[in-house]
Parts: structure tokens; C-alpha cells; sequence
């Protein structure tokens, strides 16, 4: 703003009051660069961790890449400094890997490669070799899969007597073998192969077809389809029966992933999953069910729930609070907002963002250290060591939540993580509790991989199968079973006894 030196006034009382204009149009002027330096700085952000997260390192133990960053965040204070001091470290080592023998059970054949005869004489003076010794090694050979066709005869008889005194005779026969599906050519075994082909290891059902046809055998997508159908409509049961055993556990995990159904009303549907157990076949009670809803509206977690008020670990979904359930906060997803501020920072830089790591990296090290010890001795060591590390988190959070720019990456993950804290820290109540809710995202990532193979499910009854079907699959995963083998054994056990469903259950079978 330019003035003429002429043109201003004598008047002492004018010129303050011109100078007090100019003085709020420079102070606007201030603010509203001010305005554009944090926005600037909050899209520079985003688009540093955008290059991160396509170019960068994808794990989450070793974050950072060469950003630009905000150096006001690495200005650490005496208490960070301290917090610093003794860093976290991994206490896990490496082994140099070493290939496991191969199972004894299998069959082998013995190939001998030896010298030629006229070879086994002594270089030096030519007397006669003798057998010393030898060595030997293995491979593997693959002998592609055969299928067998039962032909089930039943003979028929009837009364010679009676047909030559002109009376008609009764013929008797067998009945047929109760099969999962009558009147059809799917033996349990069959079923079985499809449904682990495609909920275990992701083969679409029309790959599958080619398969089939590949060996000389036709068999339609179709029928396949309505095969899945039948074998869920069997299975049902006992997935029902499995979710009576996990809504009477004391804590469970939840969480839900989005899915396409092409006939469904909405554009987008949800498959929820309910896990309880620790995904390793020694835990007696291991579970996984999958949930079909076409929403992710609070009330579908609420049906199936069905009023359960034990301890339930989720993400920061708002839909849980309404469920009875007592919520348990995730630690992993606290961590990876931190993580997301920690990749926009210098590689070699060290700011707040890795006080809070480091805090948490404490807690995941005591973690691993009690995950084999009892619920008891880990309820004691949390109260003891771990309890005081989790407040002097949340007093860090909360003294910085005022001090870093609320839209910043480092903002969001104190904000975030203060919205979450009376939720974590709940993990301290009971030892039978976890640090975060990794366990449901290690059980709805196999479903999330079929996904990307076949897709989308085409009606909503499709989805629903699909629910049970991927159930029943990883729950015999985090038992320790043979998918193949239990799932043929559920299926023809159902269709013989279908209201003897104790013996079915993961821990109740019979393991050869």
C-alpha cells in the first residue's frame, strides 16, 4: 500500500488512525499466508506420503523415506529427549534357514545312478573296485491328481417259488448310501476338492471348469455353483453351532471388509467377521465366522451379536460402540497413523512422531515377551510394566495434542489416538486380552485374496454360502486340520446324522 507523503494529514489522531488500517491489512495479510503455509504444508504431506506408500518400503517395521518434512515437529523437548533414551530394541534373531527333511510317511522310489562297470577297476593298478559306501539325496515328484468313478451296484432278489405259482414276488434291494447331495454324482470328496479349491486357496469357479475339462470331465460352473449352494445349506448347522461357541468366549475380535454382490439392492456390501482364539491350532478354542450383510450398518453387527457383553478388540469403526459389547481398541491401527506421519519425515531425522513409536514399540516388546506365559502372569506383567508406559503415552499425547497443527499427519495420529486411548488401555483389565486386533485381520485376509480372483459374488444367497463356506475353511486352518479331509467329513457325517454336531467340531475330530 502506497502513500503520497503530500497527500497525508497534519492531524496527529488521522495519521493513528491510518496507521492502525495498515496495521490489521498486514496482520490479515499474515493470517491468510499463515493459512496457505499450513494448507500448503498438510497437501505436501499428503502427497509425500502418497509417493511412500506407492514407491516406498510397504512394511510397517522400518518406516521412513527421503521427504520433505515439517522441521518445526523435530524440535524435541528435554521429556522427549528422555523418552528417547533407551530405545526399543528387537530382541528377535535371525537363523540361517535350513530345509526340513522330507515327510518319512511319503512314498518313495529309489533311483540309482552308478558308474558303468567298466569303470570300477583302479586307476592305479586295476584291481577290482569295492562297494565303500554312498550318498544319497531327494526330490520331489508330482503325480497329477486321478479321479476314481464309484459305481455303486445294488444286486436285486426276488422269490423264484412265488413266480412259478403265478404270485408276484417282492423284490428286494439295498437302499442307496445316504449322500450330501442325493440323486447327484458329488461324492463328499468332490465337493470337498471344489470348495477348498476355491474358499482355501482362491481358484474360481471357472477355472475350475477348465480343470475338469482338461481331464476329460464336464462339468459346468452352473452346477458347481449350485453345488456350493447345497454343501452351505449342510454346513449351516454347524456354523451356527460354531457361533453358539464363540459368543459364549469372554472376548472376541471383529472386523469387516467391503464386497460386490451384482444382484444385492446396494452397489456395495460388507462380509463381517467374528474370531475368538489366537489363530494357532494349540488354542482350544479357535474360531472364524464370516457374516454377510448387504451394509455396514451398525445393526448387522448388533444381529449377530445377539447381546453379547464380553470384551470384543476392533478397529476405530463408530458401528461397534452401539453393539452391548465392551470395546478393546487396536494398538496396530494407533500405530499406523503414526507410521503414516513417520514416512513424511527425513530418513535419518528423528522427531516426536518416533517418541510415540518408541512407546509403543516398548509395549509390543513386552507383549512378545509374555505371549507363551500364563493369563495370569501376563495380567500381573502388564500391571507392572506395561501400565505405566500406556500413561506416559497418553501424557504425551496429551501434552502435544495443542502444540502440532490438528490437520498435520502427526495431528491425526494424536488425535485419533486420544479418541481411541480409553479403549486401548482396556487391554490391561484381563490377561486373557490382546494388544491390538490383528487376529481379525490375519482371518478376513483370505477372503480378501480370493477376492481379488473371482472378484464379486453374483446373488446375495452366493454371499451368503460363501459366509459359511469360508467359515467352515478357516476355522479347520486355525485348528490345524486338513481342510479337504474335515470338510468331506462334515459333509457326509451331516447327511447321515445331521443332529450329531458335537463330534464335528474342529476339537472334537479324530485326527489321523
Amino acid at each position: 500500500m502506497k502513500f503520497n507523503a503530500n497527500s497525508l494529514p497534519n492531524d496527529p489522531e488521522q495519521l493513528k488512525q491510518m496507521l492502525l488500517e495498515l496495521q490489521q491489512v498486514v496482520i490479515k495479510k499474515e493470517v491468510e499466508l499463515a493459512e496457505k503455509d499450513v494448507a500448503y504444508q498438510q497437501l505436501l504431506e499428503r502427497y509425500n506420503l502418497k509417493l511412500a506408500n506407492e514407491y516406498g518400503k510397504k512394511s510397517e517395521k522400518m518406516p521412513g523415506a527421503d521427504e520433505v518434512f515439517n522441521e518445526a515437529e523435530l524440535v524435541l523437548d528435554e521429556v522427549d529427549k528422555k523418552l528417547l533414551a533407551a530405545p526399543h530394541t528387537d530382541t528377535t534373531t535371525k537363523t540361517k534357514p535350513k530345509r526340513k527333511p522330507l515327510p518319512a510317511a511319503l512314498p518313495r522310489v529309489d533311483v540309482i545312478v552308478d558308474i558303468d562297470e567298466s569303470n570300477k577297476v583302479c586307476d592305479c593298478c586295476q584291481s577290482p573296485l569295492h562297494k565303500m559306501g554312498e550318498s544319497s539325496s531327494e526330490a520331489l515328484e508330482f503325480v497329477p491328481a486321478h479321479i476314481n468313478v464309484i459305481k455303486t451296484i445294488r444286486p436285486k432278489y426276488t422269490c423264484r417259488q412265488c413266480e412259478r405259482n403265478g404270485i408276484e414276488s417282492v423284490v428286494k434291494t439295498a437302499l442307496m448310501p445316504t449322500t450330501p447331495i442325493p440323486k447327484s454324482m458329488a461324492t463328499p470328496s468332490l465337493l470337498s476338492q471344489i470348495i477348498s479349491c476355491k474358499y482355501q486357496f482362491g481358484l474360481p469357479l471357472y477355472r475350475q471348469e477348465t480343470m475338469f475339462s482338461d481331464i476329460g470331465i464336464e462339468l459346468s460352473r452352473q452346477t458347481m455353483s449350485s453345488w456350493m449352494l447345497r454343501s452351505a445349506q449342510l454346513l449351516e448347522p454347524l456354523y451356527m453351532r460354531l457361533k453358539e461357541r464363540l459368543l459364549a468366549e469372554p472376548s472376541i475380535h471383529a472386523d469387516e471388509t467391503p464386497l460386490k454382490v451384482i444382484k444385492a439392492e446396494k452397489a456395495t456390501s460388507y462380509m463381517w467377521v467374528y474370531c475368538c482364539g489366537s489363530d494357532r491350532a494349540s488354542d482350544k478354542t479357535n474360531i472364524v465366522l464370516y457374516d454377510y450383510h448387504n451394509s455396514r450398518a451398525a445393526q448387522c453387527a448388533i444381529d449377530f451379536l445377539d447381546g453379547y457383553q464380553g470384551y470384543m478388540h476392533v478397529d476405530g469403526y463408530k458401528a461397534y460402540g452401539l453393539t452391548m459389547a465392551k470395546l478393546v481398541a487396536c494398538l496396530a491401527h494407533i500405530r499406523r497413523k503414526f507410521v503414516d506421519a513417520k514416512k513424511i519425515q527425513a530418513k535419518k531425522a528423528t522427531g516426536k512422531v518416533d517418541v510415540a513409536l518408541n512407546l509403543i514399540g516398548k509395549l509390543y516388546g513386552i507383549e512378545q515377551r509374555i505371549k507363551e506365559k500364563s493369563i495370569e502372569d501376563k495380567f500381573n506383567i502388564r500391571q507392572s510394566h506395561a501400565k505405566p508406559i500406556v500413561k506416559e503415552l497418553h501424557h504425551w499425547l496429551i501434552k502435544h495434542k495443542d502444540k502440532i497443527p490438528p490437520k498435520s499427519k502427526l495431528g491425526e495420529a494424536i488425535s485419533y489416538s486420544l479418541n481411541q486411548f480409553d479403549k486401548f488401555e482396556r487391554y490391561l483389565e484381563d490377561g486373557r486380552l490382546c494388544i491390538d486386533n490383528n487376529r481379525a485381520e490375519r482371518a478376513i485376509k483370505p477372503f480378501v485374496i480370493g477376492r481379488k480372483a473371482w472378484l464379486f459374488s453374483n446373488t446375495c444367497n452366493g454371499a451368503h454360502a460363501s459366509a459359511i463356506l469360508y467359515s467352515i475353511v478357516e476355522t479347520a486352518k486355525a485348528n490345524g486340520l486338513v481342510v479337504h479331509d474335515y470338510i468331506s467329513t462334515c459333509l457326509q457325517h451331516i447327511a447321515e446324522q445331521p443332529n450329531n454336531l458335537e463330534r464335528l467340531l474342529p476339537w472334537n475330530i479324530e485326527r489321523s
